[in-house]
């Protein structure tokens, strides 16, 4: 089971090292050869790894991963099919944290400023993307961006419950996919961002993924 974990890990690492080079170089053909790799090898790390192995987690990174292939085709219907794909993965992930959640050990005034903090980040970063976003977008950009933030709440009140590494591990994996889909909201649709790659985008969000799933397999 050992070369199965370590077999995964590499080719998670491989593949995702890979990618960054192309998307750093603008290499189209080869982000789109190497992205569906990444989150199928994250899920066989998980699957040989974990235990127990849990299915919301099992189903947020299948999730995740339709989401990526979804967003390789270039147009809107793709973009949004994509983001659903992405929704429902955070809803997943939220249900996982949930899990280990214990309310009566945080305090009610910090869960109130986490939800504030997220949810006055989403407002300001759309905020500046307003103008350069497709009108019927908006909204559901927004919503989608909320709800990543809601599952960055999940993720620190897990790691206020459970202590230690693997609470954190997780809640800055999550922090990191949160920066990744505020850089991919730029790269796309902001003309004078100073992001012009995805590099940024998926350095974020690969190893966001990966310290998330870490982070669940140590607690």
């Amino acid at each position: 089971m050992k070369l199965l974990e370590y077999s995964m890990l590499a080719v998670f690492f491989l593949s995702a090292g890979i990618h960054l080079y192309a998307s750093l170089k603008q290499d189209k053909p080869l982000r789109n050869k190497t992205k569906p790799f990444i989150l199928l090898a994250l899920l066989g790390f998980y699957l040989s790894t974990a235990d127990p192995v849990l299915p919301t987690v099992v189903l947020a990174l299948i999730f995740s991963w339709l989401g990526d292939v979804l967003l390789i085709p270039k147009g809107i219907k793709w973009f949004t099919a994509g983001g659903i794909a992405f929704m429902v993965s955070h809803v997943f992930f939220i249900l996982s944290y949930a899990a280990h959640v214990d309310f009566a050990a945080i305090p009610a005034l910090v869960i109130v400023l986490l939800l504030l903090f997220f949810v006055a980040a989403s407002l300001i970063i759309f905020k500046f993307l307003r103008p350069h976003l497709p009108k019927g977008l908006f909204y559901p950009m927004l919503l989608y961006l909320i709800l990543n933030g809601l599952m960055n709440c999940f993720a620190w009140f897990r790691a206020m419950t459970i202590g230690g590494a693997a609470g954190l591990i997780t809640a800055v994996g999550a922090l990191l996919f949160f920066i990744s889909d505020c850089s991919l909201f730029f790269v796309r649709f902001h003309k004078n961002s100073p992001l012009k790659t995805h590099f940024l985008v998926m350095l974020t969000y690969s190893l966001g993924e990966f310290l998330i799933v870490l982070g669940l397999i140590m607690g």
